[in-house]
């Protein structure tokens, strides 16, 4: 049976991406939503380490899309906005051509996925069951993996009428996915679930099942580095309570 890591929005919390690697054993490929930087203290070291993981396919974020100058950085709010100035001016060259690499979306064995939405891979969020239903309509493929909003989720869609269903993991779980769906595995550097675990997902396309693990990580010491490296304190402080 086939497995797949699912991973999305890292920034740059190195601890946190060791956690998940180190949990998640005997996976086949790894499929990366995008937002690998932004707010967190270690942009290269997480690059370096996703480039390295196997049968790799991975997406392009908004944070990432502003580093590399593709979204104005003032779009953000401003602690965001001095995160993304701090990344342009930390980042290697080997990070940078790796970023410029990165679609914003794609389909792999039958799955569409982006960072947003399919409507709009980089930046829109799917926060609500409206704006999921809506979205059902710019993906062919049964399944679509997102992530941008940091919640461990799925909306599966219904007919009769026609309506999007929505079930947010509280803590690890698994979904069958018996229709058309689109699914979230959460945050691995900076959930906001009020669940500071990381979060991740594994997927197993022969038997439709979505597994959602969570992990515990060494957050005092990624809080120490976003201190000693100057970015706003706010990204500190809200690893602690995973909001």
């Amino acid at each position: 049976m086939t497995r797949i890591l699912v991973i999305s929005d890292i920034h740059a919390n190195l601890p946190a991406l060791e956690a998940v690697l180190s949990d998640a054993v005997g996976y086949d490929g790894v499929w990366c939503l995008g937002d690998l930087v932004g707010y967190g203290p270690r942009p290269n070291e997480c690059i370096q380490l996703i480039r390295s993981l196997p049968n790799l396919v991975c997406l392009l974020g908004n944070h990432d899309a502003a580093v590399l100058g593709q979204i104005d950085v003032e779009s953000f709010n401003h602690e965001a906005s001095q995160s993304a100035v701090w990344t342009q001016n930390n980042l290697n060259a080997g990070s940078l051509e790796f970023l410029k690499t990165l679609p914003e979306s794609t389909v792999v064995q039958d799955v569409s996925m982006a960072h947003g939405s399919p409507r709009n891979p980089v930046w829109e969020y799917l926060l609500d069951i409206y704006t999921a239903r809506d979205n059902f309509e710019y993906f062919t493929t049964e399944t679509c993996l997102v992530g941008h909003t940091h919640v461990p989720l799925t909306y599966e869609l219904l007919e009769n009428p026609r309506r999007a269903v929505l079930t947010q993991f509280v803590g690890p779980g698994v979904h069958r996915i018996t229709t058309r769906s689109i699914l979230n595995p959460g945050s691995v550097g900076q959930p906001r679930d009020y669940d500071p675990r990381t979060s991740y997902a594994i997927y197993s396309p022969e038997d439709k099942l979505w597994e959602c693990h969570r992990v515990v990580y060494d957050i005092p010491t990624v809080q120490k580095w976003i201190r000693e490296a100057g970015l706003p304190p706010r990204h500190a402080e809200r690893l602690e309570f995973g909001w």
